[in-house]
């Protein structure tokens, strides 16, 4: 461990002496952005050591010195959020040492390995039970990130930048805000996620007033929103009462339609984010993410998807002409089967994993449960040529790859959006009753479920930037009986890439139409999304006394309320589409 901090240490120091701005073009915004990131850069590496000074008086039986160190980390914290949009834009890679996920991950393809850091990392020491050893752990976390940001100002030596990148950042740091900083993704112990957006949103006001225009409508209109969304989380910055829907319904995304229409108007247009589409109204739209910019890029041509949707029923493609992918996934079922594990095709035995459903599956990096397969195309010609599932006949293997990118394109065209959920945030009709907004403010808040379900599809792919899809380990059981828990003996991604914190990950699905697919998890154990709630918030399998010490998923019981549960629950059935009759 000490060994990769010091590495990392170098890593992020060396890189201070190779990368003063000089814009490219003449950049009132950069240079405004350069000054107020010259001006919080200093403040930042001053809570830094303050927070290390924090942490070496920590007494391993002493309450008080403990709750001093979680203080000085929330003040780190805010002070981090005010540089956040440059630094994270500009420097990526100087950046991870501060905010990356405090679990092992593995950057693939490549599979690099990278050990947690940063200030996520301290979190998650400073709220388990202090020991030496763990002591030891926050020293040298400590250490690591005030050493790396004793000079940041440095970082600003040789980088060539303008206003539309300056812009764009900030267009990213607004959907980081609403998609992981209310819902407390980074600090969901300390709980400052509302504190935090408060500060990120200071900075990205300070880094717009250079092209905000006195008297111009648009301007104004920004104006007006951005300090609506300020005064929202100033006044209500308690973390579990915050009304995150009221939020956004009333300030952050009509603030981020307007960001949009001003850079448009000012011709500063900047779309580097391959996902993000910045023509959408905002990250709710049905066009906010670009489905052509997944693995495969699937033909969208109408004549492709209606190929694709005969072949789906098809039984001609399976070997003894008696399934067709509809068979699994079936849509007057939301295209599942409803089985807790998929029969094969001799109809008798089972195949080991339940068939999620295919909505959405076309907005994400790699299929099936565990990854294995880089693209939909990819999937559908593996359960093509799978002996248990389809096996398909040499007439259809002689012409798989057309067959599969049809199938794709139909397959990748299932992502309509258009639930009770989507139409009340996006125009506040149909109402949701009180109680299903307050199970929406719970999920996106104080139950967690929005830091592995991220909006605006509810599933693994992670924001801001959306390039990646998030695995998990929640020490799944194999029932839903809790009382005498077993673990599930499917070892997940470990299969695919046989590190130790794969053991038992799976992608995360999402929850969008969770009401009607029933039986949950890889496999199928959970019967009711009742039984759902009470596993997470008994703080999944090491929650309930497994040994599970790759757990991703907190261990910590979320203290919900059977009421709470319910109205998590209600929350669920709005998020069912309106599925068109599908002739087959």
């Amino acid at each position: 461990m000490r060994a990769t901090l010091v590495m990392l240490i170098l890593l992020v120091t060396g890189s201070l002496t190779t990368a003063l701005i000089r814009p490219a073009l003449p950049s009132p915004g950069i240079e405004s952005a350069i000054t107020y990131f010259k001006s919080e850069a200093p403040s930042f590496a001053n809570s830094c050591q303050t927070l290390q000074s924090a942490v070496k008086t920590i007494g391993i039986h002493d309450p008080r010195s403990i709750a001093t160190a979680r203080q000085k980390l929330a003040d780190c914290r805010y002070a981090y959020k005010k540089m956040e949009s440059f630094l994270e834009y500009f420097f990526t890679t100087s950046a991870r040492i501060y905010n990356r996920a405090p679990k092992f991950e593995a950057e693939e393809p490549s599979m690099e390995y990278q050990s947690p850091i940063g200030l996520q990392v301290i979190e998650s020491l400073l709220y388990e039970k202090i020991t030496p050893e763990s002591k030891q752990q926050l020293q040298e976390q400590t250490a690591a990130v005030v050493s790396s940001s004793t000079d940041l100002v440095s970082l600003l030596y040789g980088l060539q930048a303008d206003d539309r990148q300056l812009l764009e950042s900030l267009r990213i740091e607004l959907v980081r805000i609403v998609a992981l900083d209310i819902t407390g993704y980074e600090a969901p112990f300390l709980k400052s996620g509302i504190r935090e957006s408060y500060a990120a949103l200071q900075s990205i006001d300070r880094q717009l007033q250079p092209y905000l225009i006195k008297g111009e409508p648009r301007s104004d209109s920004l104006r007006y929103f951005l300090q609506k969304a300020l005064d929202g989380l100033r006044d209500h910055p308690a973390f579990d009462s915050f009304d995150r829907l009221q939020f956004l319904r009333s300030a952050a995304l009509p603030l981020q339609h307007q960001l949009n229409l001003l850079i448009r108007q000012r011709g500063l247009t900047l779309a580097a984010s391959p996902i993000l589409n910045y023509e959408a109204k905002n990250i709710f739209s049905p066009d906010a993410l670009i489905p052509q910019h997944f693995p495969g890029a699937y033909r969208t041509d109408s004549a492709t998807i209606a190929s694709g949707h005969t072949l789906f029923f098809d039984k001609g493609l399976s070997g003894n002409g008696s399934r067709s992918c509809a068979t699994c996934h079936a849509p007057e079922k939301f295209f599942t089967d409803g089985l807790p594990t998929s029969l094969a095709i001799d109809g008798h035995s089972a195949l080991p994993r339940n068939a999620p459903t295919l909505l959405y599956c076309g907005l994400q990096y790699q299929q099936f449960w565990d990854g294995r397969a880089a693209s939909l195309e990819q999937q559908i010609r593996t359960v093509l040529q799978n002996s248990r599932e389809m096996r398909a006949p040499d007439s259809v293997i002689q012409h798989i790859d057309t067959i599969a990118k049809a199938i794709a394109a139909y397959v990748s065209s299932l992502h309509p959006m258009n639930s009770a959920f989507d139409k009340y945030i996006e125009t506040g009709g149909p109402t949701l009753t009180t109680r299903e907004i307050n199970g929406a403010n719970l999920f996106l808040g104080k139950a967690q479920c929005a830091t592995c379900h991220f909006i605006p599809l509810f599933n693994g792919l992670i924001p801001p930037d959306y390039t990646r899809t998030e695995y998990e380990v929640l020490g799944t059981t194999r029932t839903d009986q809790f009382n005498k828990p077993q673990l599930s003996p499917d070892s997940g991604r470990f299969v695919v890439y046989p590190f130790p914190f794969y053991k038992g990950a799976f992608k995360t699905p999402t929850v969008r139409n969770t009401a009607k697919t029933a039986p949950y998890m890889h496999n199928g154990a959970f019967h009711s999304l009742q039984k759902v709630l009470d596993f997470y918030n008994k703080g999944g399998g090491e929650g309930m006394g497994l040994a599970i010490p790759s757990q991703t998923l907190s261990a910590h019981p979320l203290g919900l309320s059977p009421r709470e549960e319910q109205d998590i629950i209600l929350f669920l059935n709005t998020l069912t589409d309106s599925l068109p009759p599908i002739n087959k």
